[in-house]
């Protein structure tokens, strides 16, 4: 089993920055893929951004130019750096991790989740 746990969620204006982390423990030889989703009431969870085990970046085209997601193995831990926030990236966001990913930016594929944390942008 593997456990995440999301921080650095939180509120901000328009154009600020957000950093959020996600901490896993358990079998982490489970966590050869991790991504950031994110969620709206109503609508399904959508892939951010994910990063594999050597450090490949996958990026939705919504936030490339704008988000990094970064790791650090030693720690297993994985970091989404927010920049140049907008109101619609207003969601919750979650941490996942899976073994054997070859849909990185979609949902199925992923085994195990965080708890969320949200992240509320203001224009």
């Amino acid at each position: 089993q593997v456990q995440l746990v999301e921080s650095g969620g939180g509120s901000v204006q328009a154009g600020g920055s957000l950093r959020l982390s996600c901490a896993a423990s358990g079998d982490t030889s489970k966590t050869g893929c991790m991504g950031w989703f994110r969620q709206t009431p109503g609508k399904e969870r959508e892939g951010v951004a994910a990063i594999t085990r050597d450090m490949t970046t996958y990026y939705a085209d919504s936030v490339k130019g704008r988000f990094t997601i970064s790791q650090d193995n030693a720690k297993n831990t994985v970091f989404l750096q927010m920049n140049s926030l907008k109101p619609e990236d207003t969601a919750a966001y979650y941490c996942a991790a899976g073994r054997w990913v070859a849909d990185h930016l979609g949902q199925y594929e992923y085994n195990y989740w965080g708890q969320g944390t949200q992240v509320t942008v203001s224009s």
